[in-house]
């Protein structure tokens, strides 16, 4: 039923994958399918916040979640799942869309909140979003 899985998280974040990750792999091994590893990095290249950085803040910054992921998913992903690392740019939840579309998911699991806000408590407003705006399926891991 599902071939590739998009587990979007914040590695600074550990309620961002603690429960959606034991599900997306379960999920993996069931249907034989892959796991999509995202990260999300705020888009530092927009002029008004660009120029609050060094110029070669962005690379810097991308490599340096590039590593972090790669060593989250040595430690977290068993080897018996095929993952693939991503990491893109922009506003959370339509970076999340539009990888997924660009990756060509079946499924994205995500968790559904952090505990940074009281609004957030219910529904996170990126996996709001993501619910209300994705044209694939969406797990919403409590």
């Amino acid at each position: 039923m599902y071939h590739k899985i998009l587990l979007p998280l914040d590695l600074n974040e550990e309620l961002s994958w603690k429960k959606a990750l034991p599900t997306a792999l379960t999920l993996c091994r069931t249907f034989g399918a892959s796991l999509h590893v995202l990260t999300v990095l705020p888009d530092y290249r927009m002029p008004l916040v660009g120029s609050y950085f060094p110029k070669d803040f962005a690379k810097k910054a991308h490599q340096a979640v590039s590593d972090a992921q790669h060593q989250f998913i040595q430690e977290h992903v068993p080897d018996d799942i095929k993952v693939q690392s991503v990491i893109v740019d922009g506003s959370p939840w339509e970076a999340i869309i539009k990888a997924a579309k660009k990756l060509e998911v079946d499924l994205i699991v995500m968790a559904s909140h952090n505990k940074r806000k009281f609004a957030d408590y219910v529904l996170g407003p990126n996996a709001e979003h993501v619910v209300h705006h994705s044209k694939m399926s969406v797990m919403i891991v409590r």
